[in-house]
């Protein structure tokens, strides 16, 4: 039986995971962090899969799924399949969908993005944590290299900060895998690692976070859901939440943040 009533959404879900990950024995917390870094797998995964993922019985799996609220893994398997199943649609399918409404006009489509910005911006003081994000500024403003990664959608983000940095002279290095050309050696004892990433999240990404992690390299995060596999590296984690307009999502909050903790970490640096 479930132990309360089901997730509707997927926020919903990421709230409910996020409400009962600290407090789970160990087998169901694997779960957590399996679940948590591969919500893209679940509408195309059997239990026995998503078990085997996550280091458990396919009975501490559906054991799992019911602490989260569900009747048992079918059910949780259908609220992915009807909202995630996919991930966001190719733009040639968002750019279809805004045609079908009606919605595609540039006078309508600047007045959308203008709100759905200023609501972004609005809920960037609700999920930024003030002494986190005093944390993530000490720590930056302290090292001897920042290096910025941020690969796809989140690279004009990544390349804004370094820039900053830049002209603040700050020492930092950006990261960006042209012609698959990788810097892992280059960061050093000392230095911090600045990744951003978003849903759908770059694989190369986390794959940098998890190697200088393990070399015990400090990381600061920039990401977006509170179930971001970022957070199982124990990166200090800033949480961006982007109001989307007809599946495309603008950076007004992330690009907010990325400004303000650049000017934050020039500011620290000259006062040391």
């Amino acid at each position: 039986m479930a132990e309360t009533d089901s997730p509707a959404t997927l926020k919903a879900f990421e709230e409910r995971l996020m409400d009962v990950s600290e407090n789970l024995p160990k087998r169901l917390r694997q779960c957590a962090d399996y679940v948590a870094a591969n919500k893209d797998r679940i509408a195309v995964s059997t239990v026995a899969e998503m078990a085997d993922g996550a280091g458990v019985q396919p009975s501490a799996f559906m054991r799992f799924c019911q602490i989260l609220g569900f009747s048992g893994f079918s059910e949780m398997q259908r609220l992915f399949r009807e909202s995630y199943v996919g991930g966001w649609p190719d733009y040639t399918t968002r750019l279809h969908h805004l045609r079908e409404k009606a919605e595609g006009s540039p006078s309508a489509l600047l007045a959308e993005f203008v709100e759905a910005g200023r609501t972004s911006l609005e809920g960037l003081l609700k999920t930024i944590d003030p002494p986190v994000l005093e944390q993530a500024v000490q720590l930056l403003s302290g090292a001897q290299m920042i290096h910025i990664i941020g690969l796809r959608r989140s690279f004009p983000v990544a390349s804004y900060m370094a820039y900053a940095f830049e002209k603040m002279n700050v020492p930092a290095m950006l990261h960006s895998a042209v012609g698959k050309l990788e810097n892992h050696h280059a960061i050093r004892p000392g230095d911090v690692l600045l990744a951003i990433t978003f849903s759908p999240y770059s694989s190369e990404t986390i794959d940098l976070v998890e190697t200088v992690s393990a070399r015990g390299i400090p990381v600061v995060a920039v990401t977006d859901t509170i179930v971001s596999p970022m957070r199982k590296f124990g990166a200090i984690t800033l949480s961006v939440s982007e109001v989307d307009f007809g599946a495309f999502r603008s950076l007004s909050a992330t690009l907010c943040l990325a400004i303000a903790l650049s000017v934050a970490v020039g500011t620290a640096r000259q006062e040391d």
